[in-house]
């Protein structure tokens, strides 16, 4: 639906406070619930770094679209204890990916993960090792193996990635722009994010890039997914925008619910 729900719909829509434990420590969210008894299909939304785009008007799009939509916070970011490292953005992801399924208003057989920028790698990464994962988004996706590359290949480039971490560090805790692109740069390819390929084959995925995004170049963190990922049931896009689809953002809401809506639902909800 494009509006609000009916008044006489009970249970009412609500936007309750949620956590998550993992790693010893308590990942605060909030969970966007349609209107009306459920259980819902869920979209967990994972944010990027440092997390200033947190894609809440997606959560409330996909509301008003019938599912439910989780926004949470790693360890080490916005408040949440812990550390941050982007080991512990994968861990957390998989863990409240697995949670949500454990909430009797939300439906186990019907997840999907969506994730922006260092979300995008995290929601690939989480649903290839989940088979239960009913479908992926990535929307300006950053393969952290591309970083890894650059880095290595010239230490100029890792400089500047550095001070680029360094400087956005405020909502985070524990880490630095060199912890960052050490701990990328010892992962190396096996965090590559062509090497999914296997295990995303034959699933629902989507890949939106960003055209005018100096980060995750479409070139370098975009075209390589499309052609790796063939046999998965792949649908792609470059809108003409940048790293945070700042001008695209109905426009990413509207493709991401009709891929949803194809693939998530139609599989056997009655919403």
């Amino acid at each position: 639906m494009t509006g609000d729900f009916p008044a006489d719909l009970r249970p009412a829509a609500s936007t309750p406070a949620v956590t998550f434990a993992s790693g010893g420590e308590l990942l605060p969210g909030v969970l966007h619930l349609p209107a009306g008894p459920g259980p819902f299909p869920v979209v967990v939304l994972l944010h990027g770094f440092p997390g200033n785009e947190r894609n809440f008007d997606l959560a409330q799009a996909l509301r008003r679209a019938g599912y439910a939509a989780l926004v949470f916070h790693y360890r080490g970011s916005w408040g949440a204890g812990g550390t941050w490292s982007w080991a512990h953005v994968l861990e957390d992801a998989a863990t409240v990916v697995t949670q949500v399924r454990a909430d009797a208003r939300l439906d186990p057989s019907r997840v999907a993960v969506a994730g922006h920028s260092a979300g995008g790698f995290a929601a690939l990464r989480t649903a290839a090792a989940d088979p239960a994962v009913g479908a992926v988004a990535s929307l300006a996706g950053f393969d952290l193996a591309e970083l890894a590359a650059a880095t290595h290949a010239d230490p100029g480039v890792r400089a500047d990635w550095v001070t680029a971490f360094d400087q956005e560090l405020l909502p985070l805790r524990g880490t630095s722009g060199e912890a960052l692109v050490a701990e990328a740069e010892t992962a190396g390819d096996a965090w590559r994010l062509t090497g999914l390929a296997p295990s995303l084959a034959g699933r629902p995925v989507l890949l939106i890039g960003a055209g005018r995004d100096p980060l995750s170049v479409p070139a370098v963190h975009h075209d390589p997914l499309v052609a790796a990922y063939a046999s998965a049931r792949l649908e792609h896009h470059v809108f003409p925008t940048d790293h945070a689809l700042s001008d695209h953002r109905l426009a990413a809401a509207a493709t991401l619910i009709a891929f949803l809506d194809r693939h998530l639902v139609a599989s056997g909800s009655t919403r």
